[in-house]
């Protein structure tokens, strides 16, 4: 679980500067999406059959 915690940090990381993340198992994407609202961070989630792309969104696209 510590390397799950450590991965989900990196990916969080990513996402805040901009960068797309990707994960694959089900319990990192939970993670992931438990800090991204935690943090409220705008991010599109685009999930697939064999896991998800995380992909922040610039301050324009984002609709109030």
């Amino acid at each position: 679980m510590l390397n799950k915690r450590r991965i989900r940090d990196e990916k969080i990381r990513q996402l805040k500067s901009g960068q797309s993340a990707y994960a694959e198992s089900h319990e990192l994407i939970r993670l992931i999406k438990r800090d991204i609202e935690r943090e409220q961070l705008h991010v599109h989630y685009d999930n697939s059959r064999t896991g998800c792309w995380f992909i922040p969104l610039k301050e324009d696209k984002i609709s109030s």
